[in-house]
């Protein structure tokens, strides 16, 4: 293999497709990055076998060719690298990199060593970036980050006769976003199981730019393509909580509050949670909120916000990084928290639109 191309480029598909591999280690890592060179087009694939990206770039191909390279220490080598022109070529005993008067030589790994990958299968359908990417946004934030239930760390993505619902819970807190422009993704009824951890990759793909994003489901992965870069991600098999009977049908007590002005000041009294069991009080009245964290051994903050409030007096209690969270998430200048009570599921969700809530149990205090 033997090529030149810009650094900047060679360092964003390196970067792109060496996502899929960085911070995991185990069985399933692959040995490197695969650098695929036919012509003038230069493929780039990064794997863990349970997630793979793969991009491609246009670079001044000179001899075809693959090799398997160190793929955290070639990017590291690319990144150092002055701007322009970086000449590469290799083969199975060694990879070499140039620009200017850089020079490195690498020990490649063997390309049997790299996962032999099939190539997705299924329909292909395509759907609007934006919408995907504020869902992403909004639900992939209440996944689980922890193995020891792998289904609580997927989002499960379901057929509704609107169009697709998106949930994610970790058991503290619940996502639940309706995507009616998805239409045509799944048959109704039917449902699949993403890792989130892929989903929040394909958030970071997906910029102001990309107009659609096409998908495409197997019947063990799902892929999305958007520009020149694709990833496959293999779906996660288990059953998903039975979310729905979480969520309380009727909510007595209604806050509506500007989102920037409760956000800021969460953000303020969080500041003395010195760890994640600190929760953050809230008194509801009638025409403001007071917020208070209080710890033992560093002292209590406290702030008051203008709010509108119909309902029983009462204060609630939350995990304030939680709350944040899904203040954060919802659309919208204003926020609305519906409580049942200080000790059922509260709901935060926009005020002038019913597509998207966040559930969040609330933490019991003293």
């Amino acid at each position: 293999m033997k090529l030149r191309c810009e650094r900047d480029a060679l360092l964003e598909a390196l970067t792109t497709a060496g996502r899929a591999s960085s911070g995991r280690a185990g069985p399933t890592a692959s040995p490197g990055i695969k650098l695929d060179l036919r012509g003038d087009g230069l493929g780039v694939t990064g794997t863990d076998q349970d997630l793979t990206v793969a991009t491609t770039l246009s670079v001044a191909g000179m001899e075809d060719g693959i090799v398997i390279a160190p793929g955290r220490l070639l990017t590291d080598i690319v990144r150092a690298l002055p701007a322009g022109s970086v000449a590469v070529q290799g083969d199975d005993e060694e990879l070499q990199v140039t620009a200017g008067r850089s020079d490195f030589v690498l020990r490649p790994y063997r390309a049997a060593d790299f996962p032999q990958l099939a190539p997705p299968v299924g329909n292909t359908v395509s759907l609007p970036a934006a919408g995907l990417a504020e869902a992403l946004r909004q639900v992939v934030r209440a996944a689980s980050s922890e193995d020891s239930r792998p289904v609580l760390t997927g989002v499960l993505i379901v057929a509704e006769a609107e169009g697709l619902r998106l949930v994610a819970t970790d058991s503290y807190r619940l996502a639940v976003k309706e995507l009616a422009e998805a239409k045509g993704v799944l048959s109704e009824g039917q449902h699949v199981l993403v890792p989130s951890r892929a989903l929040g990759e394909l958030q970071r793909l997906l910029g102001a730019e990309t107009e659609a994003v096409q998908l495409r489901l197997g019947a063990h992965d799902l892929s999305f393509r958007t520009g020149k870069v694709e990833l496959t991600t293999r779906l996660i098999e288990g059953e998903f909580p039975p979310y729905k009977q979480l969520i309380p049908f009727n909510y007595p007590n209604k806050l509506t509050v500007v989102k920037e002005a409760l956000l800021d000041a969460i953000r303020r009294v969080r500041l003395m949670a010195r760890d994640a069991t600190t929760p953050a009080r809230i008194a509801l009245r009638a025409d403001s909120i007071q917020l208070n964290v209080v710890t033992h051994d560093w002292g209590q903050a406290t702030e008051e916000v203008d709010a509108k409030y119909d309902g029983s007096e009462m204060t609630i209690a939350f995990n304030p990084h939680y709350l944040a969270d899904g203040i954060e998430a919802v659309p919208g200048e204003e926020v609305v928290l519906e409580t049942v009570d200080s000790l059922k599921p509260a709901t935060l969700k926009p005020r002038d639109a019913t597509d998207y809530i966040y559930l969040l149990m609330p933490v019991r205090v003293s």
